[in-house]
């Protein structure tokens, strides 16, 4: 099965807030999920078109696993504790599965 991916999009609208957010997903949030949903792999982005965009992605062996984390409890937690810091800040999330790597 092929790999699938959960990515959540951040807007930080307020640009003196965008330190804090960081400093607060690599050293709380970001290893938070990464225990939490037993990913493989996860990357942060921020967005060079749009600086208040930022992005996580989180990389799962296949799409049961990703699917048994969306239907757990430890998603729920992790979004509790994001609108309990960031009630300000709208996410969307997306789930893709891998289509094709390639790599030179």
């Amino acid at each position: 099965m092929p790999a699938a991916f959960f990515v959540v999009r951040a807007i930080v609208a307020d640009p003196s807030k965008r330190a804090a957010f960081d400093r607060w997903y690599e050293t709380e949030h970001l290893p938070d999920a990464v225990k939490a949903f037993g990913v493989s792999k996860a990357w942060r982005f921020w967005s060079l078109d749009d600086p208040s965009l930022h992005q996580a992605m989180y990389q799962f062996d296949d799409e049961a696993k990703l699917n048994a984390m969306l239907n757990g409890d430890a998603l729920q937690k992790l979004v509790a504790d994001f609108n309990r810091d960031w009630p300000d800040v709208k996410r969307t999330r997306e789930m893709l599965v891998l289509a094709q790597e390639f790599a030179t």
